[in-house]
């Protein structure tokens, strides 16, 4: 008995966080800087920042196999490798889908990395804020449930989470997309600045450049992060730390402090709740590595395991006050899983600027923020809207692979710059759809013998109507600019592809309608906090990971004002 009480003791924490990704690591910082001894819960390896990118400086000829996968190596990713977005340079951040298996009930492309950072260091950077627009979507249309926040509650944190990461930006003054605190912005190249100006000349709308969280100036508080180099391998790891990541800037932030213990091989699988006390206690872990089962207590948990990871602890917590999982009363803990849709949009050559080029590989696009469905510009086919993201280059040697010149002709022409193209793609809302859900699988099982998920859920009549004007509309844009054989293109994508999952554990006004309150709290479990994509309440069509850290750091505030007055 007591031996029990010390490994109790030795195993009990202020809070304890799961994952180490974006929202986790923005965990991690804030309950550590506040004074709170906190147990951080990766599911997978260590990475330690700078010393575990191995391709980070490789050249293209240094990479086996043109950087393609091996037929050998591709049977380990039956699912990952349908997006061609695994390759030889990154193929170190993704789970091997083999080991980490799930039960496609319509088809759903799920691309995740087990490690310390998780995906903070395979994520596109685009980082932009939700509108006022986007928190009272659902309310207007009457669609799902309401948000129980506004943009003003939000908008202080915005502007602390956008001023510790580094964001470069340019304030355009637009309602539907809210200006930040930003770095001075990447430079538009000659053919986007002549698009800008004309789609403003002719629609009225704005074309700007991404807001990403690349530092384009230095951090005073953290000169431990190095300057954008524009050398575009974003996806190997930054050695420079250039742009945010968990492992480049909060979970660095966090050991600081001296208060946080990260335990790498960590499964948690279940949360554990008391039903005397009712209340959660702790976390039940699998360790990866020896597959020894093992609690750990805490007065307070924050979930931050990628909105179906998150979600999978919870319908995977099963007690007498939860029988389908805890906090789920609603029985809306796993529906209404959203994404982005996109890859449908419009292409374009380039006539002129032979005398032009550009510096460098700027690691953004242009972005042209949602203009369809606001003040005048109704659609009667749909709701909401979509946002585009693009770029204008020349051409480059790779083109000779399907040259068909030789000797000196060919390599006078690949010693050139070739032609100018232009291309743009939507990035569409989707509603939330109580039937688009995720569920746990108790006869499939993983390599480590836990259930997994069976993922159902598919774009509706909405998100279909949006995809038909989100390539027209594309079209006529760059038709109106002057641009030359204009093609439309509409590649099909899965829900998954666009790695915005979000909304299976929503916030809301209601216990009855929803999973989470105002704080991200799960109504029914007050000391478990969800800050990550699974607390969404509607997708809107901006790129979501600015929201989920704003929301982390909000929630992490409340966290240990409660803990300090005894509420928790």
């Amino acid at each position: 008995m007591n031996l029990n009480i010390e490994a109790e003791a030795q195993n009990t924490y202020d809070a304890i966080v799961v994952g180490t990704g974006i929202s986790g690591g923005w965990a991690a910082k804030e309950l550590t800087e506040k004074g709170l001894k906190t147990l951080v819960l990766e599911r997978g390896r260590d990475v330690r920042h700078v010393v575990d990118y191995p391709t980070m400086t490789k050249d293209p000829w240094q990479l086996p196999h043109a950087d393609k996968l091996s037929a050998e190596e591709l049977k380990f990713y039956p699912v990952q490798s349908r997006t061609n977005w695994v390759t030889q340079a990154n193929k170190h951040w993704y789970v091997k889908d083999t080991e980490n298996p799930y039960t496609e009930v319509k088809p759903f492309d799920w691309i995740r990395g087990y490690h310390a950072g998780g995906r903070s260091l395979m994520w596109g950077r685009q980082t932009y804020r939700f509108s006022e627009m986007d928190f009272e979507a659902n309310l207007k249309d009457g669609v799902g449930v309401d948000w129980p926040i506004r943009y003003n509650d939000l908008s202080p944190w915005y502007d602390y989470v956008e001023s510790y990461i580094g964001v470069s930006g340019r304030a355009e003054g637009l309602p539907q997309l809210p200006d930040g605190k930003f770095l001075p912005p990447m430079e538009l190249n000659c053919v986007e600045e002549v698009f800008r100006d004309k789609i403003a000349e002719k629609f009225n709308r704005k074309i700007t450049i991404g807001r990403v969280a690349h530092l384009t100036a230095a951090l005073p508080h953290d000169p431990s992060r190095g300057i954008c180099q524009s050398r575009n391998l974003c996806v190997r790891g930054c050695p420079y730390g250039a742009y945010f990541s968990s492992n480049a800037s909060t979970l660095p932030a966090a050991a600081k402090t001296g208060n946080m213990t990260l335990r790498p091989y960590s499964i948690v699988h279940s949360i554990i709740y008391d039903e005397k006390k009712g209340k959660a206690i702790g976390v039940k872990v699998l360790d990866a590595e020896t597959k020894e089962e093992i609690d750990f207590f805490a007065k307070v948990i924050f979930l931050n395991a990628s909105t179906l990871g998150s979600t999978f602890i919870l319908l995977n917590s099963i007690s007498g006050r939860f029988p389908n999982g805890l906090g789920n009363g609603s029985d809306q803990l796993g529906r209404n899983l959203m994404d982005h849709q996109y890859r449908a949009g419009a292409d374009a050559k380039v006539d002129g600027f032979e005398d032009k080029y550009y510096i460098g590989r700027r690691p953004n696009g242009i972005y042209i923020p949602r203009f369809r469905n606001i003040g005048k510009d109704k659609r009667t086919d749909f709701i909401r809207g979509f946002g585009y993201q693009g770029s204008a280059s020349r051409s480059e040697w790779s083109r000779g692979v399907s040259e068909m010149a030789f000797g000196e002709e060919l390599k006078d022409s690949l010693t050139s710059p070739g032609a100018w193209n232009i291309g743009i793609t939507g990035f569409g809302e989707c509603l939330p759809n109580p039937e688009n859900r995720v569920s746990i699988n108790k006869e499939k099982k993983d390599v480590y013998g836990l259930p997994t998920l069976n993922i159902d859920a598919t774009w509706g009549e909405n998100e279909r109507a949006m995809r038909t004007d989100m390539k027209e509309s594309a079209a006529e844009m760059l038709e109106a600019a002057g641009f030359k054989n204009v093609t439309m293109f509409d590649n099909p994508d899965n829900m998954g592809l666009g790695i915005h999952e979000m909304g299976t554990a929503r916030m809301g006004r209601d216990a009855r309608t929803s999973v989470l309150n105002k704080w991200n709290q799960v109504h029914e479990a007050p000391n478990v906090f969800v800050t990550d994509g699974a607390a969404m309440t509607s997708s809107g069509c901006q790129n979501p990971s600015l929201t989920y850290m704003a929301l982390t750091a909000r929630a992490a505030d409340r966290a240990a004002s409660e803990l300090k007055k005894g509420n928790l």
